[in-house]
């Protein structure tokens, strides 16, 4: 059995939609609005990854369920982002600490 990364491009448009509960304008249109960077296949059609399913599900959480406009998921989702870095970041910073005491 072949086992995946996360980031390893899976499902095509019409496969993540559905998963999804969207129409696949809609994620044309996430993509548009840069909110997502799915892979392309040889023949250009688009793949989503299991990281880019999960960014999709959080985009759809945020917009259906707390009602934010596109335009506040991506500063909720770039601010996640920098937060995620700022604790590896610390996590590093530690570490370093620990090692030279």
């Amino acid at each position: 059995m072949m086992e995946y990364e996360d980031s390893d491009p899976r499902y095509v448009i019409s496969v993540a939609a559905r998963m999804l509960g969207v129409h696949a304008q809609t994620l044309r249109y996430y993509e548009r609005a840069g909110m997502i960077e799915p892979s392309r296949s040889r023949g250009n059609r688009r793949l989503y990854s299991m990281e880019d399913m999960e960014r999709l599900r959080r985009i759809k959480t945020l917009i259906d369920d707390l009602g934010v406009n596109l335009a506040g998921v991506e500063v909720i989702m770039r601010m996640g982002e920098r937060m995620a870095e700022m604790e590896r970041w610390m996590r590093v910073m530690e570490l370093e600490i620990r090692r030279l005491t």
